[in-house]
């Protein structure tokens, strides 16, 4: 028997470096020439050979109903040509599964990038644009080795949809 699927309304307000602190971080453009320091991104790639490479993704809506968290390394994302996305996260932690109630999500906008800490739950990015290119950095296997999905659906009957 199929489980009934209830679909929550997620508000994404513009991400701030406070509000994502307990996902990872908001890396904006710092001077050229600026000592490394703690606004920078702190990454944790040590556990294999770091890939850095432009994903290229079609619109895919605004409603998801599977997390997913890499627990070996940090991954930093960002749009291309100074485009709006969204994203939905929860925080790292032991559990096996996110805590439903513990989703959040941010609106990015394009001049600006994120550092996901290792082991945050994390769904997306989503976008009302037709396609946006997307720069990556994870490990050269991380979609392969490093890449646990909960399916909220199943799981707990819910989907969530970013507003």
């Amino acid at each position: 028997m199929t489980q009934p699927v209830a679909v929550r309304a997620l508000s994404a307000p513009l991400i701030t470096a406070e509000a994502f602190r307990p996902f990872g971080q908001v890396i904006v453009a710092s001077p050229d020439g600026k000592v490394f320091d703690q606004e920078d991104a702190q990454l944790h790639l040590s556990q294999g050979i770091p890939r850095f490479y432009i994903m290229g993704l079609p619109k895919r809506g605004r409603i998801f109903s599977q997390i997913t968290r890499h627990q070996r390394c940090t991954q930093c994302l960002g749009s291309l040509q100074d485009q709006e996305w969204l994203i939905a996260v929860a925080p790292p932690g032991a559990a096996e599964n996110p805590d439903p109630e513990a989703i959040v999500a941010f609106r990015i906008p394009g001049n600006c990038f994120i550092k996901l800490e290792v082991g945050t739950w994390h769904a997306g990015p989503y976008f009302d644009q037709d396609w946006i290119d997307f720069y990556n950095l994870e490990l050269s296997d991380t979609n392969i080795t490093d890449h646990q999905t909960c399916n909220l659906r199943s799981l707990y009957g819910i989907e969530f949809e970013m507003v």
